[in-house]
């Protein structure tokens, strides 16, 4: 659920010398009832206002490849390991993309782009309110080198306690096992965990995993 404030005001940047502007709003996220023993976190779209960026890096990385990727693709695919996204493109396009080197290219692009990276407000909010109380995870699809990268941008990496990332897991989301590596690996029952995550694919994943969540608007509603 979400709550909206009346705060407004115009924001753009130009990243790569694309324009992005949208209009800021100062809302507040309001969490499902429960004791929660820990909160596991998506990291691009959620923590990080990153998935812009990401985009700006995929559109130019793929463009070496003449390969196409709609925003509205971009957005839906969210939570997807960019290995696997490469091979997607790839076979409904009918191109042959050496993925590990597409998704070396796409984060050295995203990597440029992070001095402009900011913190999703919102969750900052619930993040400052109880570290220290309860263990955080990030839980991503993005490889662990992408993760940290963003999080030290923000000077949030010291903030989560552990984190699971392309790699740490088999079957990525909507499969629920990102999520109970991570509470496994913090010692909680899933049953204890609330979920932050942007995308379906990710609430699928909390769903399948037993566990609750709370939706994070997407750039456009922020």
């Amino acid at each position: 659920m979400l709550e909206r404030k009346n705060t407004l005001c115009d924001s753009s940047f130009r990243p790569g010398g694309i324009t992005i502007s949208y209009k800021v709003t100062q809302p507040r996220l309001t969490l499902p009832t429960g004791n929660f023993k820990a909160y596991l976190f998506d990291c691009d779209g959620t923590v990080a206002d990153s998935m812009p960026l990401h985009y700006i890096a995929w559109t130019n990385a793929l463009a070496e490849w003449n390969c196409a990727f709609s925003e509205a693709q971009f957005y839906e695919w969210g939570g997807m390991p960019i290995q696997e996204i490469v091979e997607r493109l790839a076979h409904e396009q009918g191109i042959e993309m050496p993925s590990m080197q597409v998704a070396k290219r796409k984060e050295e692009l995203y990597c440029h782009h992070l001095p402009n990276l900011k913190p999703v407000p919102e969750v900052l909010e619930h993040i400052e309110q109880q570290h220290g109380r309860i263990p955080f995870a990030i839980v991503s699809g993005s490889t662990r080198d992408s993760v940290e990268a963003s999080l030290q941008a923000l000077n949030m990496l010291e903030k989560f306690d552990i984190l699971v990332c392309a790699g740490d897991y088999v079957k990525s989301k909507p499969d629920p096992e990102p999520f109970l590596v991570a509470a496994e690996r913090l010692g909680v029952v899933p049953e204890s965990c609330l979920v932050f995550e942007d995308t379906q694919m990710g609430i699928e994943a909390a769903i399948s995993a037993g566990m609750a969540w709370v939706r994070v608007p997407p750039p456009w509603a922020r």
